[in-house]
């Protein structure tokens, strides 16, 4: 009894709650859409604020589950109306007035806090009761997400998304998170996650991820305390000697786990972010670099913190610079080895003989001989010179992150991924980026302000021939 006694009010109204959300979600999914006139009714009710706390609490989860019960085309309905409740813009211009006639001092700074209060829209009210509710977090991060695929074409909807993306940037500070190691003994739901939010490396079984997960692995996730259940972004590690260059051979299944205070690098070989409402907001950066600190902590002999990298641009920019005919892209030399290795007429352009090339499943000796060094200096042009629309932005976007968060494109590896997957996207091709703590920051400061790419001799030379 004490026990019970002793529970926070908190809690009870929030399992209360809970099981209330649970019968309005299934009332709304059999009674299914609502007329706008009558989501617009809820939504007033919500803001009027009648009663305490539980009653607001009440209609918020009212509303959540009403969400949840729509169909896609009703939820964007939902959306433009939430999205009309916006500023009032008479109210805003007694505001302005008020404050450009106010003297100056304090009263010109109660004005402009009047003025802050009118611009501010009720729908921003809305949304930060939801908070207040069980999984309301979850649901705003999913209300974004559904924001984020309609919101381009409708100027109302993209000022709800930038009200939303607003408060969840706050919301999900990186003081707000938490760490959290990812082991075979986690929940089962979350491994779960783990299976669906793999997007790098397909994870195929549970035991392809109990491998992952083996003693000479790591997996870290960040986690917010208001969905303790769902991980936003998580990182896969293998503890190694020396740099990686496959992937199928980091994840072979049938690969004896080796002890991890022997190894001497920390390959980071695939990161995720989980949570698409989220996009735009930063975590992969201050995941890495936590995790670098917490590695280096458990194993004093790690020397070395790379990435094993797929590259998804790469053959969307090999193509669109053959159809654009580029006079640069390969050497007379390199045309002929191709034509030759490709046993194609002489007449055979030297792009169309590579793409031949790259299209063969298993290159013999002779094949790699000409194809390797062309691909690989090539992606290093690729990774280390294109730039995307912003000149001072890596093209890939991988390389893009890595670089910004001041890693070096360290070495690229001939068929570091021989799945379909990284055949189609990157001819089998995959980059260790270089952590080197020293000099991180460096590298940030150069490439965010510059444009300036840090790399290793190697890839300088291959540039350069």
């Amino acid at each position: 009894m004490a026990d019970t006694l002793a529970e926070s009010p908190e809690t009870l109204v929030d399992r209360a709650l809970r099981r209330v959300t649970g019968l309005w979600r299934d009332m709304a999914e059999k009674v299914g859409g609502r007329e706008p006139e009558d989501i617009a009714a809820q939504m007033r009710a919500c803001l009027a604020g009648r009663g305490g706390e539980v009653s607001a609490r009440a209609r918020a989860a009212k509303l959540a589950a009403l969400y949840r019960g729509l169909a896609n085309g009703e939820r964007v309905e939902f959306l433009r109306v939430l999205a009309g409740f916006d500023a009032d813009p008479k109210a805003v211009e007694r505001a302005i007035a008020a404050w450009a006639e106010a003297p100056e001092g304090a009263g010109k700074a109660a004005a402009k806090v009047q003025l802050r209060r009118a611009l501010e829209s009720p729908r921003i009210r809305l949304l930060t009761q939801f908070t207040a509710i069980p999984d309301g977090m979850k649901l705003l991060v999913d209300l974004r997400e559904d924001l984020l695929g309609v919101a381009d074409s409708d100027p109302l909807l993209q000022a709800l998304e930038a009200d939303l993306k607003t408060l969840l940037v706050s919301w999900f500070d990186l003081g707000f998170l938490e760490l959290r190691r990812i082991d075979w003994n986690s929940p089962a739901a979350l491994l779960e996650k783990l299976i669906r939010y793999e997007a790098v490396h397909r994870i195929e079984s549970w035991e392809d991820l109990k491998n992952r997960l083996d003693s000479d692995r790591r997996c870290y996730a960040f986690f917010h305390p208001r969905m303790p259940a769902e991980p936003l972004i998580f990182v896969e590690i293998a503890l190694v000697k020396g740099l990686a260059s496959s992937v199928q051979a980091l994840l072979d299944p049938n690969a004896v786990a080796t002890d991890p205070a022997t190894a001497d690098t920390a390959i980071f070989y695939s990161i995720n972010n989980c949570q698409r409402g989220l996009d735009g907001i930063a975590f992969g950066n201050f995941l890495i670099k936590r995790v670098v600190e917490l590695l280096g902590q458990e194993f004093r002999g790690l020397k070395q913190f790379a990435t094993l990298s797929p590259i998804p641009g790469f053959m969307r920019w090999l193509s669109a610079r053959e159809e654009a005919a580029d006079p640069t892209l390969l050497t007379p030399e390199e045309v002929t080895a191709l034509r030759t290795a490709a046993g194609v007429p002489p007449e055979t352009s030297g792009i169309a003989a590579l793409q031949q090339l790259i299209a063969r499943q298993e290159p013999t000796p002779e094949i790699r001989k000409a194809l390797e060094p062309v691909l690989v200096r090539l992606c290093a042009r690729y990774l280390a010179v294109e730039a995307g629309r912003n000149k001072k932005r890596a093209a890939d976007p991988v390389a893009h992150f890595h670089l910004s968060n001041g890693a070096r494109i360290e070495r690229i590896n001939w068929r570091g991924d021989t799945s379909k997957k990284g055949m189609r996207e990157s001819a089998g091709l995959m980059v260790n980026y270089l952590y080197d703590l020293g000099v991180i920051e460096d590298n940030h400061e150069a490439y965010a302000g510059e444009g300036k790419r840090a790399m290793a001799s190697g890839v300088k030379k291959l540039i350069k021939a």
